[in-house]
C-alpha cells in the first residue's frame, strides 16, 4: 500500500483545506500553516496576510 504523503490532513475539514491552501500558496511549512490556522481560524484572506509577514522554516 502506498504511503499517503498528506496523511496529516483530514480531507473533509475546512481548517485542513486552509492548511493545504497555505502550504501550496506560501513558503510556509505544513507545521507553520497548521499553527497559523489553529491560532487565527480558516479565513484564507486573513491567513495569507499573516503568512506574508512570516518566514519559512529553514
Amino acid at each position: 500500500m502506498a504511503e499517503d504523503k498528506n496523511e496529516w490532513l483530514d480531507h473533509h475539514s475546512e481548517r485542513e483545506d486552509a492548511i493545504r491552501y497555505l502550504v501550496e500558496n506560501t513558503d510556509l511549512s505544513p507545521l507553520q500553516a497548521k499553527e497559523l490556522v489553529q491560532e487565527h481560524g480558516a479565513d484564507r484572506a486573513k491567513l495569507l496576510e499573516i503568512a506574508k509577514t512570516m518566514k519559512a522554516e529553514g
